[in-house]
């Protein structure tokens, strides 16, 4: 079998294995090739579904590109406290951070009044950030999208597993995104006390995963959500994991989705030698 017909079959045997060979627990997902865009796999990835605190990547982006000062002050107030679901936060209201270290909680460890007080602080308030994240899935062409709100605690919140691709890979061209994202654990002072806050992604800083991108997400109507982009053997892939039962059942796809792009590398590179 000369060298051509040798990637031939190595193409045509991943094409066949990627609808099957991983079994996903999630309800949707997708896994894209950075740079090329091929979809490696999928299950159910232009459905809309709510999305939970995903929607936290795109808070960030919009915070982001209104050029913030980043050590300004922020207070936590009242108002920034989630009368929807009555979720926990561990920061107080009354503490005073940067809006740097809000901007870390708010995406590293999810929190909700951390986010609610970047809108409440964004220029224009509220009405001026709906209008930028608007904008802004537009431009990422997010044409199945609606963002109501910047914590995802509504279910309004909605888009699909495609359309999260896209924002995953924008928001990895913020610096500030990518390093706090992947960071698994941070000290914030919070009222003269240092506090130590864990990434709600248990895979990150974890062996054999270099993560370029993470963000979790949970709700009852969301189940349980995941984006990472990674590199692996040398490629970087964005996946996207939407209600999947449970926390583990996100993690152990992921962790199945490594499995399958490691053996798929791996059989290239043999191919390619022989």
């Amino acid at each position: 079998m000369n060298s051509l017909m040798r990637l031939l079959t190595i193409f045509l045997f991943f094409n066949v294995a990627s609808a099957s060979a991983v079994s996903f627990g999630s309800q949707n997902a997708i896994v894209v090739e950075d740079g090329t865009g091929k979809i490696l796999l999928e299950k159910n990835s232009k459905v809309v579904v709510p999305i939970a605190s995903l929607t936290k990547l795109m808070t960030a982006m919009v915070v982001l590109d209104s050029k913030p000062n980043m050590d300004e002050k922020i207070a936590i107030e009242v108002a920034d406290v989630d009368m929807l679901k009555h979720s926990r936060s561990h920061v107080p209201v009354g503490a005073i951070l940067s809006r740097r270290d809000v901007l870390q909680l708010a995406l590293m460890s999810s929190d909700n009044r951390a986010a609610a007080s970047l809108v409440r602080t964004y220029p224009g308030g509220s009405v001026a950030f709906a209008g930028a994240v608007k904008k802004k899935t537009l431009e990422l062409g997010m044409h199945d999208t609606l963002i109501q709100e910047p914590t995802g605690l509504s279910p309004d919140n909605t888009s699909t597993a495609a359309d999260l691709v896209k924002m995953a890979v924008a928001a990895s061209h913020y610096p500030d995104i990518a390093d706090i994202t992947t960071d698994s654990s941070d000290l914030i002072k919070i009222k003269g006390r240092d506090v130590q806050f864990r990434n709600t992604n248990r895979l990150v800083g974890k062996k054999g995963w270099d993560i370029l991108l993470s963000k979790t997400g949970f709700t009852n109507e969301a189940g349980n959500c995941l984006i990472m982009r990674v590199k692996l053997a040398g490629k970087n892939a964005t996946l996207v994991l939407l209600n999947a039962r449970a926390s583990s059942v996100r993690f152990l796809d992921a962790m199945n989705i490594r499995r399958f792009l490691s053996t798929q590398a791996g059989q290239v590179r043999r191919g390619e030698a022989e």
